[in-house]
Order: C-alpha cells, then structure tokens, then sequence
C-alpha cells in the first residue's frame, strides 16, 4: 500500500491511527510498609555504636572529673561541718555550681565526711583538730 502522506522519524508527526506506545510491563510498586521502616534500624544501631565509643572514650575524664569533684565536696563539708559548725544541709550551698550530683554523708563518731558522685567516685575528708580537714588517701 503506498501512502502518499507519509509521517514518521522524518517528519516528526505521528499518524492520527497510531496507538500509544506500550506501558511499562512490570508497574512500579511501592513496597510494603514494613520493608520500609526496616531502614530505621541500622541508622538506630550505627547511633548507639557511636555513643558507646564516645562513652568508653571519655570514660576516664569523666571519672577523673568525678574523683575530684567528690575530693572538693569533702574536703569543703568536712570544713564547714566542723571547723564553722554549720549543719551538712547548709554545707551543700557552698558547692560551685555544676555539683549537683555530688552529696555528702556524715560519720559523727570518727568527723568524717564523705562526698560522692554514684557509680563513680567516693572521696573522705576527717576533721583533725587544729589541722582541720584532711582528704583521706583514696578509699
């Protein structure tokens, strides 16, 4: 059949009687919603990692700054508690800002007291006479 108006990659037009090019044969698809959230979990573990490294990283400033937070809390205390004879609750409100997880504890019968940080440090001071408050080598 000879067709005198013809269309096609030279002209640029497509024939009136063309029909559509042929879709995709495989649609795309979303994939389900627990694949998905699936990828949360390695960014969750890669973070938890990260912080673990940090931590045991500075694991030892943190205990050093805690030694001698507790060492200053006693030796202050003990200070204030038996050289001033202020009560131990006054005693707290000398402490330089920032020392709020250290506390103190009491002996009476040796003039001891104890500053503390938990789970990390533990420093004595004992009153001793006219020499005042003497830190107690590490316990």
């Amino acid at each position: 059949m000879n067709n005198i108006n013809q269309t096609g990659p030279t002209t640029g037009e497509t024939p009136p009687h063309a029909a559509p090019p042929p879709a995709d044969p495989i649609p795309a698809t979303r994939p389900p919603k627990a694949a998905r959230s699936s990828g949360c979990l390695p960014w969750a573990i890669g973070l938890a990692v990260l912080l673990a490294v940090f931590a045991i990283w500075k694991f030892p400033a943190f205990k050093a700054q805690a030694e001698l937070g507790s060492a200053y809390a006693a030796r202050v205390g003990c200070s204030c508690r038996y050289v001033q004879g202020r009560s131990l609750e006054s005693c707290q409100s000398d402490f330089e800002p920032g020392m709020d997880m250290v506390s103190l504890s009491e002996d009476p019968a040796t003039k001891t007291i104890t500053g503390s940080v938990p789970l990390l440090a533990s420093r004595s001071a004992r009153h001793a006479g006219a020499s005042g408050c003497l830190l107690r080598p590490d316990n």
